[in-house]
């Protein structure tokens, strides 16, 4: 249960035993909320380094007198909330280092009959008592010097020996629980010289005859009371605002949840008669009044209002000041009436001609105000205030003109209801706080203003610098930012705090770029790196804005488009050439009429056969092919028919058609082969073109003459066909001398006739 720094956690595990091995690495041992019943003198013995020991919420009842005596280290020891029915000084009494100590919530009734802490010279809070602690006695808090904190339960509280708390010389903030008033009484005089600030709850005041200062001689040390959860009546109050005059240390004045039974009623002229109040600090705060439309004036407290510096009254349903009574607050510098009843109105009585006179601050919020132009011009009226606050009101509109006090530099107008922002708003301001108001836009020209805050509105883009050229802090938290760029941001020349925290940004590349690089954001932007995330594209939503990172193509897609569109026109401008050098257009209308010409029955029918050969030659061995072949086959007997293709192909019909027909119209093909033959290109399509059915065919309808010798090594690879042909077929020679070319015309016209 102990991690790296040797901080152990054993709390609610229903150990019923402190668990034995402790060594002295250990600093803090949590053991709260278990079943322990019993401290024994060995179960903390090793444990020498421990500085926090955590046993409250258990059922202790018994602990031996040297459980705590090799504890010399010990700081804080909590045992709250446990079944002691005794303290002891030998628990403590080697506990030389401890600051804190917690025993309250236990079921002793006193602290016994001397002073259990007097081994304690460096405790600095104490919390201690219960429901059944009924005494303090004198001696109890011997040894104790300073305490920063102590707090008693004193609920039933009944036997107080006087002096019993003055062995403690001084004591910052002391609370106690206690519902006697008479010891209430006792506690102040003996603590007008040693505490700082007491805090009294659950009270009932009685109306108090004793001075709470008698046989005492200032200077008095007390400076704040606070009452919290007490009950006044109009009778205790009274005297006790004559008997708290005395105590003339006393400047802070508080009441927090209490009950007043009354109407104002109040002694005013006992109040008169004891001087003036010195309290500069009142505090007041969901004070319950019954009937409180029913109270009064409070007329006659006039002379008692004038040095207060501070007034604030919240949650108490305050509806109005009367004029009379605002008018004598002299000196008042700072008001807040914040959650009450003031409506427009009841402003104008509250906040008269010539009241608050001093008044520097005036917190108005969370009140039933409408009407921003009426409070503008009921402020107007306190020639020194420069901080207003009229927040949460439901004004609905702003005006296009307001007046406002001549010196005023803050306005809090966050959450009123207002659409939009006009020239209402005054010039002198220097912090403005509109958020909260489904602003869409800012552009008011304020060139004084510091600070503004529009956090919780509709905004898309940072408001413009040029109307606000001396702003310091911008918040735009929670609005509709995108992003914003670094010619926005570098506008605000004397930015030094921004928070555009909790947006939804669209990380583009551009956003990115600028905060990634921009090495002053980091120390200006509030909240970064965590609240500022990526809301698109959705490959990184929900990622830190800082530690995204896009591809290059993610982030340059338009160039990246650019350079793919020229690389392919480059391909294609590539292939067409290429295809224009090695005639892949020729190629590829080929193919197409071969792939027709495939669907068509493998031979003509007998009544389609017009030609006895379709004749294959180049154009340089025309003169043999039209002036000798041709007058030696078609003269004879019976005469061939030839298909020439000067002679006999169609007209405007694509070439290549014309020699698929006239291959399909033709029982044999004849090729006439020469050195022409082989190195024209015309030849080669030719060739082709014939040979894709022929030859697809495996028949024997292709007779070769050879013109002049041509090894078959010395034909082009590209005419390959030509080549397996002439290693597989026999093929004719035309002779040189006249009895062999007897002999070929005979064999040629065998093989035709075959």
């Amino acid at each position: 249960s102990c991690d790296a720094s040797q901080l152990c956690n054993c709390s609610s595990m229903g150990l019923d035993f402190i668990p034995p091995g402790l060594t002295a690495k250990i600093t803090l041992l949590n053991l709260a909320y278990n079943r322990i019943k019993r401290i024994q003198s060995q179960d903390l013995q090793q444990a020498v380094n421990l500085r926090a020991l955590l046993l409250q919420s258990n059922q202790i009842s018994s602990i031996d007198e040297d459980s705590f005596q090799s504890l010399a280290k010990l700081e804080l020891l909590d045992l709250s909330n446990n079944s002691l029915a005794h303290l002891s000084p030998l628990w403590f009494r080697h506990l030389f280092l401890l600051q804190h100590l917690h025993l309250q919530g236990n079921s002793y009734r006193d602290l016994g009959q001397s002073s259990p802490f007097s081994s304690l010279r460096n405790l600095s809070s104490l919390h201690l008592g219960n429901p059944r602690f009924s005494v303090i006695r004198q001696g109890n808090f011997e040894g104790i010097e300073l305490l920063h904190k102590l707090w008693i339960d004193g609920s039933n509280l009944s036997q107080y020996e006087q002096g019993s708390l003055k062995s403690i010389k001084a004591i910052n903030h002391m609370i106690i629980n206690l519902r006697n008033s008479n010891i209430f009484s006792e506690i102040v005089r003996d603590c007008l010289h040693s505490v700082t600030w007491l805090e009294v709850t659950e009270i009932k005041l009685a109306v108090e005859k004793k001075s709470f200062v008698q046989n005492s001689t200032s200077p008095f040390r007390i400076q704040k009371l606070t009452f919290k959860e007490a009950f006044f009546t109009d009778q205790t109050l009274s005297r006790a605002l004559v008997l708290l005059k005395e105590i003339t240390s006393l400047k802070v004045l508080e009441a927090i949840n209490c009950v007043l039974e009354g109407q104002g009623i109040w002694n005013t002229e006992e109040i008169a008669r004891s001087g003036q109040s010195l309290v500069e600090t009142i505090t007041i705060k969901k004070v319950m009044i019954q009937n409180f439309h029913l109270f009064i004036d409070l007329q006659g407290m006039e002379s008692q209002i004038t040095k207060l510096k501070r007034l604030t009254i919240t949650s108490s349903n305050v509806f109005m000041v009367p004029c009379k009574l605002a008018r004598y607050f002299l000196s008042l510098l700072y008001l807040d009436f914040h959650d009450n009843l003031l409506v427009n109105n009841r402003l104008d009585e509250t906040i008269c001609e010539g009241s608050w006179p001093s008044l520097q601050i005036l917190n108005l919020s969370q009140n039933s105000l409408k009407s921003l132009e009426q409070t503008a011009k009921y402020t107007s009226r306190l020639p020194t205030l420069n901080n207003l606050d009229i927040s949460q009101n439901n004004f609905g509109e702003m005006p296009d003109a307001c007046t406002w006090p001549k010196h005023l530099k803050y306005l809090n107008l966050s959450s009123t209801q207002i659409p939009k922002v006009t020239k209402c708003i005054p010039l002198t301001l220097e912090v403005l706080d509109v958020s909260g108001n489904n602003l869409k836009e800012f552009g008011l020209q304020l060139s004084n203003l510091k600070e503004l805050y529009l956090t919780r509105n509709q905004l898309k883009t940072l408001p413009g610098a040029a109307p606000i050229p001396n702003l310091v802090a911008l918040s735009v938290r929670r609005n509709k930012l995108n992003s914003f760029s670094k010619e926005e941001f570098e506008s605000f020349r004397r930015m030094e705090l921004l928070d555009a925290s909790d947006n939804h940004f669209i990380c583009s590349c551009e956003f990115l770029s600028f905060i990634q690089h921009e090495a002053r954001l980091a120390q200006v932007l509030v909240g970064w790196p965590d609240k500022y995330v990526c809301d698109s594209p959705l490959a990184v939503r929900g990622a830190q804005v800082g530690a995204v990172h896009l591809s290059l193509m993610e982030c340059h897609r338009s160039l990246m488009v650019s350079l793919i569109c020229v690389l392919m026109f480059l391909v294609i401008l590539l292939l067409v050439a290429v295809g224009y050098k090695y005639h892949v257009v020729w190629y590829l209308r080929m193919t197409w009429a071969w792939l027709q010409a495939k669907r068509k029955p493998k031979r003509a029918p007998p009544k389609d056969i017009s030609y006895d050969a379709f004749v294959s030659y180049s154009e340089n061995d025309s003169e043999w092919v039209e002036n000798t072949m041709v007058r030696e086959l078609e003269q004879a007997c019976p005469p061939f028919r030839l298909c020439l293709h000067k002679r006999d192909f169609v007209p405007g019909k694509w070439i290549v058609d014309n020699i698929i027909d006239s291959i399909e119209k033709s029982r044999k093909t004849l090729f006439v082969l020469s050195e022409h033959f082989v190195q024209s290109e015309w030849c080669k399509y030719e060739l082709d073109f014939s040979h894709f059915r022929l030859f697809d065919e495996n028949n024997d309808a292709a007779i070769l003459v050879l013109l002049e010798p041509i090894q078959s090594q010395a034909i082009p690879k590209r005419f390959c066909k030509l080549r397996k042909i002439m290693n597989t077929k026999t093929y004719l020679e035309w002779p040189a001398g006249e009895e062999q070319q007897r002999m070929f015309w005979e064999n040629l016209k065998g093989a035709l006739k075959s």
